[in-house]
């Protein structure tokens, strides 16, 4: 019964119902339209600004220029103040923003300038350094390939040493410092970053370069590539993972790494390597600064000559070389120190000091040893002279080696380190000799265990004839054996 714009609720007495009319609107709820609208803006006034009716309700505004609810009982109405146009904070912000936009053009146009400073400087080293035209004129000359020898970019370098970090630092010393370099494709190699080059010497290197570049030995360090880019050639080499040979020689913890049978293989695989360089090379290769450091073992300590820093390259009309004397004391050819003639018989001597150094586990220069003791090579040689050879060797060489092999190789180190290089044996003859050797442990690998003397003098107070056949035909079977060996001199003034 109740009409629009009313609501029904119970009557107060309980019985029945009753109407009335919602809020904002007046009239008889029980009548059709009779609630109506109450006009407040008329009836009451609420508003100090702009009123506007609603049905039940009624609102509340400002005039322009004017801020606040507009309601007699709330906030009214109230003026705008009108702000300044140009605040300083505007100001401010414009000339911040226009800075910003001013070095960005600046930062901009100076690392543009930079970067093609860096170009034409790259540029300028690779022209100087012999570059790709020098590369391809060489290598039409041997009929070669310019891909026998990558050329990586300066770039290319920096990411892959992360910007040569001290970290990347492999080693280093008289002739750079060589990084653990990783390319884009994940190749481990190592990155040598040479001391300052002679550019008078530039072509020497480039050809020094391409001939290294096309030695295929499993023995010699591949060289991968170089660099032109930088101030000095940036030479880039496969990476051998198990450090140097003097590593496990002299290095604490390593002692016992090289078994006697490994020292005698490592020893032949070097001397193959440098027989090889020496007489199989496209042009004949002399290394210069064979020593323990520069041979590098991977992970099945196969042998691997490395650091070609000083090598010297010999035409094939010459036979020898007049140069600077360069090289590492303890490991250098007294002949050729004095001389400054350089021949493959220098290499010869240094080989016979790493033969020392296998034998003795002693450095080939050490001021912590007695003054008669210090070098190495008339340590040994004396030793040999005065039959006190085995009170050099190493303990593990004695424990593992039959004493005839180890006179044998102990021989041929002495004859390696003999003052006059026309006495020494070539790397050719070296090589043989030891890898004779080799092949007589390999067929009979129990002539070490049975055939060992003082196990003989021990257990059958003499040794057995057997022992001797077999160790009489092992000397036989190579050019320079025990028994026609020719004493070791040692000359006045070495």
């Amino acid at each position: 019964m109740c009409q629009e714009n009313s609501n029904c609720t119970d009557a107060e007495n309980g019985n029945g119902y009753q109407c009335r009319c919602l809020e904002g609107f007046q009239g008889n709820p029980y009548l059709q339209n009779g609630c109506q609208d109450i006009n407040e803006c008329v009836i009451s006034q609420p508003c100090v600004g702009i009123c506007t009716n609603l049905p039940g309700t009624y609102n509340c505004s400002c005039p322009e220029g004017s801020q606040g609810d507009g309601r007699k009982d709330g906030k009214g109405c109230t003026p705008i103040i009108h702000e300044k146009r140009f605040r300083s904070i505007d100001v401010v912000l414009g000339v911040s923003i226009s800075f910003l936009l001013v070095l960005l053009v600046v930062s901009w146009l100076y690392w543009g300038l930079r970067e093609r400073k860096i170009s034409r400087q790259r540029e300028k080293f690779f022209l100087e350094n012999g570059g790709r035209l020098m590369l391809q004129r060489l290598l039409s000359e041997r009929k070669g390939s310019i891909e026998s020898a990558r050329i990586f970019t300066d770039e290319e370098l920096k990411k892959a040493t992360d910007h040569y970090n001290e970290s990347r630092i492999l080693g280093q010393g008289g002739q750079g410092i060589v990084y653990r370099g990783i390319l884009l494709d994940n190749t481990v190699v190592a990155i040598k970053k040479a001391k300052v080059l002679d550019r008078s010497q530039v072509e020497e290197f480039i050809n020094e370069l391409i001939i290294l570049s096309q030695i295929n030995h499993r023995n010699v360090v591949k060289l991968i590539g170089c660099c032109f880019e930088t101030e000095v050639p940036l030479l880039v080499y496969e990476f051998v993972n198990n450090g140097t040979l003097a590593d496990h020689i002299h290095k604490c913890g390593y002692e016992n790494t090289l078994s006697w049978k490994a020292r005698l293989r490592i020893a032949g695989e070097t001397a193959g390597a440098l027989s090889y360089l020496h007489f199989d090379a496209s042009a004949q290769i002399l290394h210069r600064d064979i020593k323990s450091t520069n041979i590098l073992l991977d992970e099945n300590f196969t042998a691997k000559v490395a650091d070609f820093g000083a090598s010297r390259l010999v035409p094939l009309d010459w036979t020898q070389l007049t140069t600077l004397v360069q090289g590492t004391l303890g490991y250098l050819d007294p002949e050729y120190f004095h001389s400054s003639q350089l021949t493959e018989k220098s290499d010869v001597y240094s080989f016979g000091v790493v033969l020392a150094e296998l034998l003795t586990g002693l450095r080939a220069l050490s001021f912590e040893r007695a003054e008669n003791e210090r070098n190495l090579s008339l340590y040994f040689t004396s030793a040999i002279k005065g039959e006190r050879l085995f009170e050099i060797i190493d303990l593990r060489v004695l424990n593992e080696g039959n004493p005839e092999e180890i006179k044998e190789v102990a021989m041929l180190a002495s004859r390696c380190l003999r003052v006059k290089g026309e006495d020494r044996p070539t790397m050719k003859e070296a090589a043989m000799e030891l890898e004779g050797l080799m092949r007589v442990m390999d067929r009979h690998p129990w002539v070490n265990q049975s055939c060992d003397l003082e196990e003989s003098e021990h257990l059958l107070g003499e040794r057995s004839s057997e022992c001797d056949g077999i160790l009489k035909s092992n000397a036989s079977g190579n050019a320079d054996s025990i028994s026609n060996q020719v004493p070791f001199e040692i000359e006045s003034g070495r």
